[in-house]
């Protein structure tokens, strides 16, 4: 199972990571910590020593609830982070989180390799169409609605077989619109509870019948938080844990915020699965 990167096969039947780079200022976890192009750099030279094999740079926060952010303003918040990873680690491949298809064309003109999109094509009509212009891999993410009311969006008839329906869905019209390389992301903490978070967790080994790459983004996130009653900063060792249990359940991509936890995570996993 692989993706084509910039013309770099990448290789996904050993789990890879994601590290998480926010140049926004209210983000859930990090808003504001890695604003200015010297602060982006630095995390993302930490990153990739630590063992990341993809960078995703988001200017526009995603958290429930969050302010909306005109197309101008995500652009200037991102594209000079794009130009200056771009120039200082020439070989990073940078992921695009973006809904808006005109923010992932103008990343992908500066260097970037991939274009992740919470909302799955739903949010902006030119998105298949774009990526399959721009002949890059595609993350299409299960979110209902936006990030200001996906909250809102929480009743399934069966959240699990919804969220697989989905999937068949969107991916058929994204081949038909002529992507070729599609990364599917269940979205947890997008449009659904605390309780079925963990619900379609448990049953998340059915996405591997789709046939496409797998990835998951728990990192910190309040599925993880709230159960353990505690906050986004004490859910490092949470993470941890079922990060586990997505590489256990077929997941071939994990995008952390900390990469080289996640990364003795694949080790372990990997070690565990060689013996």
């Amino acid at each position: 199972m692989t993706i084509n990167c910039n013309e770099n096969l990448i290789d996904l039947n050993t789990p890879k990571v994601m590290g998480i780079l926010n140049v926004t200022p209210d983000s859930f976890f990090d808003g504001g910590a890695y604003n200015g192009i010297k602060n982006s750099i630095s995390q993302v030279e930490k990153m990739l020593d630590e063992g990341a094999t993809f960078i995703d740079v988001g200017a526009y926060s995603s958290r429930p609830g969050a302010k909306e952010v005109t197309q101008e303003e995500e652009l200037q918040r991102i594209l000079p982070v794009i130009k200056a990873i771009t120039k200082e680690f020439p070989d990073c491949i940078i992921s695009i989180d973006t809904f808006r298809s005109s923010i992932a064309k103008a990343c992908v003109q500066e260097g970037a390799a991939m274009v992740n999109d919470i909302s799955g094509g739903q949010l902006d009509t030119n998105m298949f169409a774009t990526v399959a212009q721009l002949k890059v891999p595609y993350i299409l993410m299960h979110m209902r609605g936006t990030p200001q009311n996906m909250q809102q969006n929480t009743v399934y008839d069966d959240v699990t077989l919804d969220i697989i329906y989905y999937f068949s869905e969107q991916i058929y019209n994204a081949r038909l619109a002529g992507i070729n390389d599609i990364i599917i992301d269940p979205g947890f903490g997008f449009s659904k509870t605390v309780a079925q978070n963990f619900e379609f967790l448990n049953q998340l080994e059915l996405l591997q019948n789709i046939e496409v790459p797998i990835l998951t983004g728990l990192s910190r996130k309040s599925m993880i938080y709230r159960t353990l009653e505690t906050d986004a900063k004490k859910a490092l060792n949470g993470t941890t844990a079922l990060n586990m249990v997505c590489l256990e359940k077929g997941a071939n991509i994990l995008r952390v915020h900390d990469v080289k936890e996640a990364m003795e995570c694949v080790q372990l996993y990997n070690a565990l699965k060689s013996s």
